[in-house]
């Protein structure tokens, strides 16, 4: 997987972003924790959420995710 500087943070983060919209919504949470699971294990590290994407569900779901994965220290969250 290829990386990049997120600026000038000394961060690196793949150019790809896992977006986290649909989750919750169209996108169940097993299904939703499911993706975001093979998405780290593909090497990406940064993943798109927001309280607003289906009313707060997607930003409850990428975190159960990562407690239960415990990788949270692994990625970026935008």
């Amino acid at each position: 997987m290829q990386y990049r500087s997120l600026g000038r943070t000394g961060v690196q983060v793949t150019p790809l972003c896992l977006g986290a919209m649909n989750f919750g919504g169209p996108t169940d949470e097993a299904e939703s924790i499911a993706i975001i699971n093979r998405a780290l294990d593909g090497g990406i590290n940064f993943i798109d959420t927001a309280n607003v994407y289906n009313a707060g569900e997607s930003e409850r779901i990428v975190g159960k995710a990562l407690q239960q994965n415990g990788r949270r220290d692994e990625i970026v969250l935008a």
